[in-house]
């Protein structure tokens, strides 16, 4: 992957920043997504915020290299400190942190959110607690999608602020709108998460110490939701 060919991923990521946008990627990494959507023409700036020095210069040599300087401001920051107010940000893109961190990181920056971004946020697990501060936050979820990549199963959530918006446990669990689509991408994800969980609970049987109840009240009832969506015995 480079700023050329972005990862399938990436790919999906960068499909749902709004043309146009001012762009603020958070966790950029090697920059390669704002670099792309530069590129193409597809935003009009962007800043890429690294919170560790070695990321952060990767990201500056990727930005000097294709000279994209005037455009794209690279930051040394944590999480959303790296958004300034002079930037007029309109977009964040949040990709391949667990959604507690994501979660912490909004959290943490609620300060620096106007409010009218649009967020790309794409965990690598944790969607229920990140979906719950969205609630929470009266974001609503326009876009869901579930991709797999190097057999891993990757979920994309798309947010704007839109006034109050309540969604039930099991819509926090697996996500509104891929309750409503159920693709064959999310089915295939809940079908290994079934076969992961079932193996949990034949753990915990074995388990020479007893099992916290609530952990194991909650594993059972994740089981049950995930069966009843796959209509599994």
């Amino acid at each position: 992957m480079n700023q050329q060919t972005l990862s399938m991923r990436l790919a999906r990521v960068a499909a749902q920043v709004p043309a146009g946008a001012r762009l603020a990627d958070i966790g950029s990494d090697h920059a390669y997504l704002p670099v792309a959507l530069l590129r193409r023409g597809a935003i009009a700036t962007a800043v890429a915020g690294e919170v560790a020095v070695t990321p952060f210069q990767a990201a500056e040599r990727t930005v000097r290299d294709n000279g994209l300087e005037a455009v794209v401001t690279v930051r040394l920051a944590n999480g959303l400190a790296a958004i300034e107010p002079g930037d007029g940000i309109t977009a964040i893109t949040m990709c391949g942190m667990g959604g507690e961190t994501i979660r912490d990181i909004l959290l943490a920056g609620a300060g620096r959110l106007s409010g009218q971004e649009r967020l790309i946020l794409q965990p690598n697990g944790g969607e229920p607690p990140l979906r719950q501060w969205l609630m929470a936050n009266h974001y609503r979820i326009i876009h869901e999608e579930v991709l797999r990549e190097h057999r891993f199963d990757y979920e994309i959530i798309v947010a704007e602020r839109s006034g109050p918006v309540s969604y039930c446990d099991r819509e926090l669990y697996f996500g509104p709108l891929q309750l409503q689509a159920r693709s064959p991408a999310f089915l295939l994800k809940w079908q290994h998460v079934l076969r992961q969980r079932r193996k949990t609970l034949a753990q915990f049987a074995q388990a020479r110490q007893a099992v916290p109840a609530a952990k194991l009240a909650e594993v059972n009832q994740q089981v049950a939701w995930i069966s009843e969506l796959l209509g599994a015995p």
